[in-house]
Order: C-alpha cells, then structure tokens, then sequence
C-alpha cells in the first residue's frame, strides 16, 4: 500500500517579475518563491523590478493561505555570494537589509539560491550566513534554500549542520546532462537523504521547461499536443528533453514516499488544460489522499 499524501505536503512553485499575478493558480500551491532579489558583493540589494508584483502576489497568496517567500541570487550571483559571506560586516549588511524587506513587503520568509558554494571554507561561509540568519529573522518566518541536485564536489557546500537551520531544502533536480530525468531524480533524492536530510524537509524539483533549448513547456506542447505524453521532443533542431504528465506523476508520487513536497520551475511555464503539469502534481496528490 502506498504512503498516502500527507496535509503538509509541499507543492512550491517559482515564479518571476513577469508574472501575472491574476493568473496563478493559487489553489494548487502551498508556497510560492518570487525570484529573485539579486545581492551586492557589499551585502545590499540591487533594486527589485516590479517591486509591486511581490506586494501584490502576497496579498492574493495570503487569501489562499498560501505563503510567499522571496528567493535571494540565483544563477551567476556566486561571486557576490562568496565575497559578502566571507565578511562579517557584510554578511550583517545583507542580514539586516533581508530582515526588513521580509517585514515590509509583509512575505512568510527567504529563500537562498547560492549555487553554489564550494566544499571547505565557502561551506563555512554558508553555515555561518544561514546560522546569523535564522537567529535575525523572526521566528515564525521560513527559511529556506535552493541546492544542486547530486555530488559531493558541490554537494558539500552544503554543510550538514545547515540542515536543521533551514525549514525545507529545495533539490534542483533538473538542467545538466541528466536534465529532469529519472535517474537524476531518484539520484538527488538519494544523495540528500543519505547525506542527513529529514524526508520532512526535503523537496524535490522538476522543471517545467526543457534542455538543450531551455523551450518553455507550453510552446513545446503547442508545438505537438502529443508532447503533453512523452519527455522528448524534436524541435529546433534539437531533441528537447522535458517533463510530460506522466513522468510528473510518477515524481510526484516518489516524493509522497520519500520525501515532503515538489518544487517548480517556474509555474509560468505551464501548459492549459490535460497538458498541465501543475494540475498532474495536484491530481497525483489528492488521489493519494484517503
């Protein structure tokens, strides 16, 4: 008999500044990550664009008791990362500048997307960002981050000491050469869990779009309405590699057994109708549930 789903049962999706706020499906979401808020080298912020969107989208979330937290850095920000972390006054800089913008945009907490720091003293760095923090940042507001998918060589960047630190630990467990698989699936799950993760604090990505082309899964689906149904598609010039319905639910429900949630990138992406990934996950879901 399979794990039944369980209430706390994590579906995170990622959104942009291009969103439309009006447009995100809410009741399928616990929580929802609005990247990013790109950090200084000297630990300030550069200026968020569509500050708006993020005021907005926690007003409507909050309707739907659904908790907004704002991603920090991202994708080619390790410098900033690694020279701010390293120094103490400037690790407090950017602690004091995350504190304010989480109480006055009126979000659930932060989440840290440092990909990603290195094995040794950047790990070091890493432990004492998240350490000083958890202790500055309100009690009953999330921490969280973002963490390659498997592998030692920057899988200890993430010391285990960080783990209690941290609410939930999002895998991004897609991009690379086994983008969205199975394997790299089933691989991340087991690497986080052998390294000490609690299955109640681990969440597991998928990625709503495809590689090599980076093509959004909505246009691959309207490309070929049969692409909903496989996870390749030939397309320019290229086999596209992606996640179709049926892979999504079989993720889903290797994350009911092991893990507590899914993580998306980005919810933006998704297909309308029979197509819709996000719809699969919450089909998978409710149909665990007694």
């Amino acid at each position: 008999m399979r794990k039944p789903a369980q209430p706390s049962f994590r579906v995170i999706g990622y959104v942009t500044a291009s969103v439309i706020v009006e447009q995100v499906p809410f009741d399928k979401l616990t929580h929802i990550n609005y990247a990013f808020l790109i950090p200084n080298a000297d630990g300030t912020f550069q200026q968020m664009p569509n500050a708006w969107k993020l005021k907005a989208l926690a007003e409507e979330a909050r309707k739907h008791n659904v908790q907004v937290l704002i991603s920090v850095g991202g994708w080619g920000w390790d410098a900033q990362f690694e020279e701010l972390a390293a120094d103490p006054q400037k690790r407090a800089v950017f602690i004091d500048g995350l504190v304010k913008f989480v109480a006055e945009t009126g979000i659930d907490g932060a989440d840290i997307d440092w990909e990603y720091p290195d094995p040794g003293q950047s790990a070091q760095n890493f432990l004492a960002l998240m350490t000083e923090l958890r202790a500055a940042l309100p009690k009953d507001k999330l921490l969280t981050a973002a963490v390659i998918a498997f592998g030692d060589e920057y899988g200890q960047g993430i010391p285990a000491e960080s783990f209690a630190l941290m609410d939930f630990i999002n895998i991004m467990t897609y991009d690379g050469d086994l983008h969205g698989s199975m394997e790299q699936f089933n691989l991340g799950l087991d690497y986080w869990l052998g390294r000490g993760i609690p299955p109640e604090k681990l969440v597991m990505g998928v990625p709503f779009y495809s590689r090599p082309g980076e093509i959004i899964y909505r246009k691959i689906v309207e490309s070929d309405p049969a692409a909903a149904r496989q996870d390749s598609l030939e397309l320019l010039g290229a086999v596209q590699r992606y996640n179709g319905v049926p892979t999504m639910r079989e993720k889903t429900e290797i994350a009911i057994e092991r893990a507590s949630g899914i993580m998306i990138w980005t919810i933006e992406y998704d297909a309308p109708g029979d197509a819709s990934l996000l719809t699969a996950i919450n089909e998978t879901i409710r149909s665990s549930r007694p």
